[in-house]
């Protein structure tokens, strides 16, 4: 697992291993490329989480980055939640999967 000292660095760093989709968090999926896909919480896994916190001690500057595949739709991606997954009204099954620890 590569250490990574900011967001635009992890994002670059992940493009390079081949995480190329942006995902986006819906209530009960991931979705990307413009709503093509869209990944129920068994159609995907987490592989690394990277946590950034910004110089200050404001909680709202603390981002997640999540590197995610699916091997069902041959797919590698990230999700960024600038907030934490618990700022966005999502089901149960997607906030279990995406609390993992960090690296």
């Amino acid at each position: 697992m590569e250490n990574y000292n900011t967001l635009l660095e992890a994002l670059d760093g992940l493009k390079a291993q081949g995480y190329t989709e942006d995902f986006n968090l819906k209530e009960n999926c991931l979705e990307c490329g413009g709503g093509t896909y869209q990944l129920l919480h068994d159609e995907f896994q987490v592989d690394e989480v990277f946590r950034f916190e910004s110089s200050s001690s404001d909680p709202d500057e603390e981002s997640v980055l999540y590197a995610i595949s699916s091997d069902k739709h041959g797919l590698k991606g990230t999700l960024l939640s600038s907030f934490g997954i618990y700022a966005d009204p999502i089901a149960e099954e997607m906030i279990a999967k995406l609390t993992v620890a960090p690296h």
